[in-house]
This record gives C-alpha cells, sequence and structure tokens, in this order.
C-alpha cells in the first residue's frame, strides 16, 4: 500500500486529524508487520492551544521535533509510565501534531503504544521517507465509515474552560471495521 505523503501532512492540523480516521498506522518491527487502522484522534494546534506542547511557543528538547515540516513521529512520555504517540503536522514553525488515541485492536493512546511497539527511540523519525519502518498507509475504511463523532479532547482539564472543552477530538463511527 502507498504511505501518506508529506502534502498529507502539511496540510491544516485539524483536517488531518478528521482524515486520518480509517487509515492504517504500520510499525515495521523485527521482521514483522504491526498495524491497525486510526479510529480516534485529537488535534493540537500549535501555539496558541494551551493543551499543546509547544504553547506560546515553547520549544524544549522534547518539543523541537513539533516545529520541523509536518510528517514526523512525536512520542513523549508521560506519568513515567506509558508512551503516546503523535504525528506532527504544520508547516516549518508551525508546532502542531495529531495524537493517535485508538486504533481497532486498541482503545487507548496507552495501548496502542504498546500493541505496534512505540516507543521513544522512533522520535523524530520521518513516517513520509521512502524507506520508513513506521508510516500511515494512504487507504481507508471509507465503505465502513458512518461518520465522525467529535467531542473535547481527554486529560487537559489544566489548559482552563476554553480549551479542555474545545471540540478537537475525533472518533471514527464505525458499523464494523
Amino acid at each position: 500500500m502507498p504511505k501518506l505523503k508529506r502534502s498529507f501532512f502539511l496540510q491544516p492540523t485539524i483536517k488531518a486529524a478528521r482524515e486520518l480516521l480509517g487509515k492504517v498506522l504500520v510499525h515495521e518491527y523485527k521482521g514483522k508487520i504491526l498495524k491497525g487502522v486510526i479510529t480516534e484522534t485529537e488535534a493540537y494546534i500549535g501555539i496558541k492551544d494551551k493543551a499543546c506542547h509547544s504553547y506560546n511557543g515553547r520549544k524544549t528538547k522534547r518539543t523541537q521535533i513539533m516545529f520541523e515540516k509536518g510528517g514526523k513521529a512525536y512520542p513523549y512520555f508521560v506519568y513515567g509510565v506509558h508512551w503516546l504517540f503523535n504525528i506532527t503536522t504544520g508547516k516549518k514553525d508551525e508546532p502542531e501534531a495529531v495524537l493517535i488515541r485508538g486504533l481497532d485492536i486498541a482503545d487507548g493512546p496507552a495501548k496502542l503504544t504498546k500493541i505496534l511497539k512505540l516507543d521513544g527511540s522512533l522520535y523524530g523519525y520521518d513516517l513520509c521517507k521512502y524507506d520508513s519502518k513506521i508510516y500511515v498507509e494512504d487507504i481507508s475504511v471509507q465503505n465502513k465509515r458512518s461518520g465522525i463523532i467529535i467531542l473535547p479532547r481527554v486529560g487537559i482539564n489544566y489548559a482552563g474552560p476554553y480549551w479542555s472543552k474545545k471540540k478537537l477530538r475525533f472518533l471514527l463511527k464505525t458499523k464494523e471495521i
């Protein structure tokens, strides 16, 4: 299957978050192909978004990859326990990303990183390179799609009432994948 091209990840983050639904996240790991259909995403829209790691232009060792052009892996460790997996979006110096929250085989962001063996070793990995070991297949389960549910993001009360209630979480409503 063809991989998503860089242009996909340079489009507006909210659009990318919605359009990733139904596509297949693939990790070639130790000779095996691990993959799942993306069923849930969250958009993090850069320096104005109080829930985004790059809020207010914050550039640290961890967030530096967000300032590169879209299409890069941005895994990060939370609570000293779990890896979560983001894909950067936007143009250079537009630090935005999409959190992959769910797959057809994993109903949570920490579960999917465990199943697909996604961790910090993939930080900055380019999903658009020809020989990428992690990428998104440019296919869709369109024929099984019956809509998208739009909700507020999860676990970001620290960002205040506006940002914690903003509907930037997208779930693929399916009959069955």
